[in-house]
């Protein structure tokens, strides 16, 4: 199991942090932050499978886990981020129930879903212990552990949130605070009314459902409200906003 499924299942809170950089070095180094995850961002930034491929490989080597956020709601960006070993997926522009019922179909095996099956490197190409164990095994660890969290960034998912939420298929909700706020009409007013209806509604959904919650927060004291709230896990930042802010210090400093 990796690391991010057994904070959660011990009732721990995970952090996370989006990466940009696309560098597996610094997906590494990340190892030694404390952090429980990173999100290889596909959706803004321009890394293609090839570098998902070398960052999830990265992250597993240094014992971090590894969500995509996917740029498509497309059975490609789906399979292949899972078949080089993904330990989740995040999908943004999420809109309608059927969206969601279609990423089910391609991001869990059957009887749940209707992945594709061929030896991957998240089996092993065949070789790991599930896989050896057989095909049945192997897929009922994979539509186990591997967790599928459409974004709630838009009014469409917000309406449909309880109806998605409650799918069989689906880990969790992955909120996008920034988009969510500009959606409902109070872009970046993340303590506005509407937007607080809206998180309490998703977390109610979430809990009704049993499933997970994740937030970003861009800073620590964000992160700390949002656990305050009740959520589950926060994706603390973004690597190439903290890489600029720890330069712009040590220059400030210098030159003072």
């Amino acid at each position: 199991m990796d690391r991010i499924l057994k904070a959660l299942r011990g009732h721990k809170h995970p952090l996370g942090t989006f990466t940009q950089l696309k560098s597996t070095t610094a997906i590494e180094a990340m190892a030694y932050t404390g952090l429980d995850y990173v999100v290889i961002d596909t959706e803004h930034c321009p890394a293609g499978i090839d570098f998902v491929s070398s960052a999830v490989t990265a992250a597993s080597a240094a014992g971090v886990s590894s969500l995509v956020r996917i740029n498509e709601i497309a059975r490609s960006a789906v399979l292949q981020s899972l078949d080089v070993g993904a330990d989740g997926l995040i999908v943004p522009n999420v809109e309608t129930v059927e969206q969601v019922r279609r990423l089910i179909h391609w991001a869990k095996f059957p009887p749940l879903g209707g992945r594709g099956f061929c030896p991957t490197r998240d089996g092993g190409w065949g070789y790991d212990v599930e896989s050896r164990a057989g095909t049945l095994v192997y897929m009922a660890r994979c539509d186990r552990q591997t967790l599928l969290l459409p974004q709630c960034e838009t009014r469409g998912c917000l309406e449909h949130i309880e109806e998605i939420a409650a799918l069989d298929g689906v880990d969790g909700i992955f909120v996008g605070p920034l988009d969510l706020s500009i959606a409902l009409g109070c872009p970046m007013e993340l303590d506005a009314p509407v937007m607080q209806e809206a998180l309490a509604r998703i977390l109610a959904a979430c809990r009704a459902a049993g499933k997970y919650t994740f937030i970003f927060a861009g800073d620590a004291k964000a992160a700390k409200g949002r656990f305050a709230e009740g959520f589950d896990s926060v994706t603390l930042g973004l690597d190439t906003m903290v890489y600029i802010d720890a330069y712009r210090t040590m220059v400030d400093d210098v030159r003072r």
